[in-house]
């Protein structure tokens, strides 16, 4: 993560947007947005302020490959860093700001790239995964990125002789060393947030609501035990979901189902809400919040749009072969 900027954001009036009501700050921003050809882009996990007003809102690769079919010169990433990296890795002809450059992430923060040279080092020959939550110099030392939604795919189109380390998140990595036959070496990383929902919260909403759809997202600390209750026969296979952020919501709009059991970060219940009005969310664990994704405000992003602070840029080089692994990625899914 880069040292913050020497730019800090005024203290506005309390009961203010930027220093203006808040209409008129919305009309601002939009007037902005227009005057410096930019998007918004907003992951599932902003605050629901920021998620109405953007121009596209959805999971954190997703929205940079959105990014890529654009017009726009600046892309603003109401996101945490490594997201906005991964927009400018994929999009060098454009500008990336992001409205709050301290806006980090603890899975991301858990492996470097000096550390993932030297795992690959002890294992020669091993084919190297990461997640696309993690940085650019992390990418640039990989041989593949993956997502959530295509995580398993991409393993399984490795040549089946060849071992591999997952990083960095070890609930998607046990996920998938379960739901293969592949020789995994998984990294112990985590999402603090995601780590934090567990099998007795999952257990304690479905006995409340036992008629709900279950909606779980691979990096959840509940997944293993959820898979165990699977293959028991514990859990109903036709109303038990594990899925990436953009698969919970088009599971959302494609069931029959009207009531659902949320496992994720709090912050995508609104887009669910948004889509189906007429259905019900409820979030496994309420507390659920992301702070580094709350640190992004309507404040911060009228100040950006205002002032062009905080520019997201990659080195070349490691930009470069970031690219290359997620190339490969958009190759085999």
């Amino acid at each position: 993560m880069p040292t913050p900027t020497a730019d800090s954001l005024p203290v506005y009036p309390a009961g203010t947007v930027g220093g203006a009501p808040l209409e008129q700050a919305l009309a601002e921003i939009q007037r902005l947005k227009q005057e410096r050809n930019a998007v918004i882009l907003a992951h599932n996990y902003q605050i629901a302020a920021i998620q109405d007003l953007a121009d596209f809102v959805g999971d954190s690769l997703g929205l940079s490959l959105q990014a890529q079919r654009t017009e726009a010169e600046e892309i603003v990433f109401c996101g945490v860093h490594f997201m906005a990296e991964t927009a400018a890795i994929l999009c060098p002809d454009k500008r990336v700001l992001i409205p709050d450059v301290e806006a980090g992430c603890s899975l991301a923060d858990s492996i470097t790239a000096e550390q993932l040279r030297a795992w690959k080092a002890e294992h020669p020959g091993a084919v190297a995964v990461v997640y696309v939550n993690c940085t650019a110099d992390v990418k640039a030392e990989a041989d593949y990125c993956c997502t959530s939604a295509n995580a398993l795919k991409l393993v399984q189109s490795i040549p089946p002789d060849k071992e591999i380390l997952f990083a960095p998140d070890m609930f998607l990595g046990d996920y998938l060393r379960t739901n293969t036959d592949r020789r995994i070496r998984v990294w112990m990383g985590e999402c603090h947030v995601h780590a934090g929902i567990r099998p007795r919260h999952v257990d304690k909403m479905w006995e409340e609501h036992p008629d709900a759809e279950l909606l779980i997202h691979p990096e959840c600390g509940c997944v293993s035990q959820v898979m165990w209750h699977l293959s028991q026969g514990d859990f109903p296979e036709d109303r038990t979901h594990i899925l990436s952020t953009a698969g919970m919501v088009s599971a959302a709009v494609d069931s029959d189902a009207t009531e659902f059991l949320v496992a994720t970060e709090t912050g995508i219940i609104h887009q669910m809400q948004q889509r189906q009005p007429d259905k019900t969310f409820l979030p496994i664990k309420a507390d659920a919040e992301c702070e580094f994704m709350k640190m992004i405000t309507l404040d911060k992003l009228l100040h950006t749009l205002r002032t062009g602070v905080h520019e997201v840029t990659v080195d070349p080089d490691i930009a470069e072969r970031a690219r290359r692994s997620i190339e490969r990625m958009v190759a085999v899914t």
